[in-house]
């Protein structure tokens, strides 16, 4: 049950090696070598606004049941399918109506497995926002997405502006999923390839079986008698391992 605990040391030496590498990229110059091949965005100290003081990350992370909300995408060509494919893979049953006067050939393919994916094969109009809870714009028209940004903060929907951050309420940052336990990782907008080697870099390290370990501590949790704080004082005890060294 707890074999996924023995891991753990190797787990932090791997993380520990990842930072290090990522320090090193980003904070010095050319002659060093830190055998990261692709590019990230540097955002060194000296871009701070307060000198020796970090930015801190003040995005909140939640978890939606798309299945039980209605999102609105809208947008049919490269970035349409790359939010629709990353949505799905993450929930393959959420609500989704993708608007567009055309469609890639590969998002309707992707559509066709998906039965709660509606396309509509039309211009956006406003009507389209009623009884919706969360809209992404993808559109090449930059008036366009920034119609359906203002139409979409008049109704308090939160709305994601593809490659534009200032017109963003939320961010679709990386995910890592096992079983029961998912993972989202945000840069705050600054370094996507950060988060896509974070993402990797645990989708490697995590095994396969936490989701095993997960389901015997639930069904170890059911068996416990008392108040919640001593169910809770009994699980922080059983799952003390994961964060000792030793």
């Amino acid at each position: 049950m707890f074999s996924f605990f023995l891991m753990n040391l190797n787990f932090l030496n791997g993380l520990n090696f990842f930072f290090q590498n990522i320090n090193c990229f980003e904070n010095t110059n050319a002659k060093y070598n830190c055998n990261m091949s692709d590019e990230i965005n540097s955002n060194n100290q000296d871009s701070s606004p307060l000198e020796g003081v970090a930015e801190r990350n003040e995005l909140y992370p939640i978890f939606l049941k798309l299945h039980n909300l209605n999102v609105l995408i809208v947008g049919g060509g490269n970035v349409g399918l790359e939010k629709l494919s990353f949505m799905l893979k993450s929930s393959p049953n959420a609500n989704v109506e993708v608007v567009a006067t055309q469609f890639l050939p590969e998002l309707e393919a992707l559509v066709k497995n998906h039965p709660s994916v509606k396309l509509t094969k039309a211009k956006f109009k406003k009507k389209m926002l009623k009884k919706r809870h969360m809209v992404i714009a993808c559109t090449d028209d930059l008036k366009v997405n920034k119609r359906v940004y203002d139409l979409s903060r008049r109704r308090y929907l939160i709305c994601n502006i593809a490659d534009t951050p200032p017109l963003c309420d939320y961010y679709l940052g990386g995910i890592v999923t096992k079983g029961n336990v998912k993972i989202a990782i945000s840069t705050n907008g600054k370094s996507p390839t950060t988060a896509k080697r974070l993402r990797e870099f645990f989708e490697e390290v995590i095994p396969e079986d936490i989701n095993k370990m997960v389901e015997n501590l639930n069904e170890y949790r059911k068996t416990l008698k008392g108040n919640f704080e001593n169910k809770v004082q009994r699980m922080n005890e059983i799952t003390q391992a994961l964060k000792n060294k030793e």
